[in-house]
């Protein structure tokens, strides 16, 4: 395997790293199982990709970021004010989204980047290593960032809503405020992940969230399996891990022939593999 490939697995996992990091708020922090991802992602592909065509790519991953939380709080209200059961209130916001995403990118189902300038661009004196260190750099930051937001008092609250709801509501914490809160972090998130990766890819497709709930979850599944720590700062590094095995799986896959068409397959796959090792794992302790 070339030195190439390799650094290419590494920019598209951290990538999906940022993506599976919003999940993780979501999925394990609120205990919300949230379909937006596959909307919100293609929305901050759209916005990424309009805005680097007119000269702004710094401002498409900000402009994208607004955007996917501005997602999330629509079915965060749905969930809290109009008590629409949060799969259900994902499912809607999601399907509302892909008439958006091709409104955002002028009823075209994609739009080419190529030959403009991204946020890459100015880093190109670095060489081979140009998007792998940015995307990184980038990375690193919103692990930081989150790691410190989460221990704050607005942070264990999020969390204590996630583990248990009816002691946040007897502690004068309103329950629904926090929902919102996480799911529209969450979407910015993963809208951030989608603006990153029409830059990277050179293009914006009406169909580039298709199956990201899936990679978030492989992700965070595979890389809590690897590494069993409930501190915050272990479990933000489980998810990245868990986004660059899974990406390294999927190009050694690619490398051995295995067709592009399969890889939703795959990915599916490995997340009831990763499932079923985890609840095998629990009956073992149990019985210890």
């Amino acid at each position: 395997m070339s030195m190439t490939v390799i650094i290419g697995a590494l920019e598209l996992g951290g990538i999906f790293a940022i993506m599976s990091l919003g999940l993780y708020i979501s999925y394990k922090v609120l205990n919300l199982p949230d379909l937006t991802v596959d909307g919100s992602f293609t929305l901050g592909c759209a916005v990424s990709a309009v805005l680097t065509i007119n000269g702004h790519p710094y401002l498409g991953l900000l402009v994208g970021m607004i955007c996917g939380m501005i997602a999330g709080l629509v079915t965060g209200l749905l969930t809290t004010k109009l008590r629409i059961a949060s799969l259900l209130a994902g499912i809607l916001t999601m399907t509302g989204l892909y008439s958006i995403n091709l409104k955002v990118m002028n009823d075209s189902p994609n739009i080419s980047l190529f030959g403009f300038p991204t946020i890459f661009s100015s880093l190109s004196f670095l060489g081979t290593y140009t998007r792998f260190i940015l995307i990184i750099m980038i990375l690193v930051v919103i692990c930081l960032l989150l790691c410190y937001f989460l221990k704050t008092y607005l942070g264990l609250a999020l969390r204590a809503c996630g583990d248990n709801e009816a002691m946040v509501k007897a502690s004068s914490i309103d329950a629904d405020q926090m929902k919102i809160l996480g799911l529209s972090l969450a979407n910015g998130l993963v809208a951030l992940s989608g603006a990153i990766y029409a830059q990277h890819q050179s293009f914006a497709d009406s169909q580039s969230g298709t199956g990201m709930m899936v990679i978030g979850l492989a992700s965070i599944i595979i890389g809590m399996a690897f590494i069993k720590k409930d501190k915050i700062s272990y479990q933000l590094i489980a998810v990245v891990v868990g986004a660059m095995i899974y990406r390294g799986i999927l190009t050694i896959a690619l490398l051995l022939g295995l067709p592009s068409t399969d890889l939703k397959l795959l990915s599916a796959l490995l997340v009831i593999v990763a499932l079923i090792l985890t609840k095998i794992k629990m009956r073992r302790h149990r019985v210890c």
